[in-house]
């Protein structure tokens, strides 16, 4: 069955990786499927034709004969779960590679989120500069949380799963911050994640779709 995803008609940060279909092209690229990708344009996602697969009006979406999901983090599961390398064998480290995805979402993107919102939307306000050193002090705490429990090792744990993907995508989003920079084992982490061929592969599409030139 034809898998079809939906992603920004042209995504807010040009194409640099860090819209949410990027998550779902990566693990798509992962279990080695094929895919199609409708873009959606802003005013698209409003009208009932998006919203009766995506009720919030938002992207990704993923649709693959009966099965129409939303949210990266059931999309990726189910790419995992049925059709993908994404997930271990072993039950007991496939229940921790599961806690690792429900805590990019729920416990470090957040606070990354809080902290790009904060620039982006309360950036002229005049008690803008004293309530951003607490929004990075709270994601300083989790990513010297984070970096210790990763230690010296490549992945999470063990090899690589869905929930490095999912906390790589998620940690991607302070690059620009440089509070990621203050942690080396991390930074090192997300390059490992990058350097990935099927992540190369996911960036290059979306790059594509938002500038117009071929993706390799």
């Amino acid at each position: 069955m034809t898998i079809t995803i939906t992603a920004f008609e042209r995504s807010p940060d040009g194409g640099k990786g860090l819209a949410r279909d990027t998550r779902v092209r990566w693990a798509l690229e992962e279990a080695g499927l094929d895919y199609e990708v409708r873009p959606v344009s802003f005013r698209a996602m409003k009208e009932p034709a998006h919203l009766a697969l995506h009720p919030f009006g938002q992207i990704p979406t993923y649709e693959e004969g009966d099965i129409a999901l939303f949210e990266t983090g059931a999309i990726v599961f189910h790419i995992a779960e049925r059709h993908g390398s994404l997930l271990p064998r072993d039950a007991a480290a496939r229940a921790r590679a599961v806690a690792w995805m429900f805590a990019a979402l729920n416990t470090v993107e957040p606070v990354v989120l809080d902290l790009s919102y904060a620039g982006l939307l309360e950036g002229n306000k005049p008690w803008f500069k004293d309530r951003l050193p607490l929004v990075e002090d709270r994601v300083r705490n989790r990513l010297s949380q984070l970096s210790a429990r990763l230690g010296d090792t490549d992945w999470l744990d063990g090899a690589f799963s869905a929930g490095d993907l999912m906390m790589v995508s998620v940690l991607l989003r302070l690059r620009s911050s440089g509070l990621l920079d203050e942690f080396p084992t991390l930074a090192a982490y997300v390059a490992r994640g990058e350097s990935r061929p099927a992540y190369r592969r996911a960036f290059a599409a979306q790059l594509a779709q938002n500038t117009g030139l071929p993706s390799g």
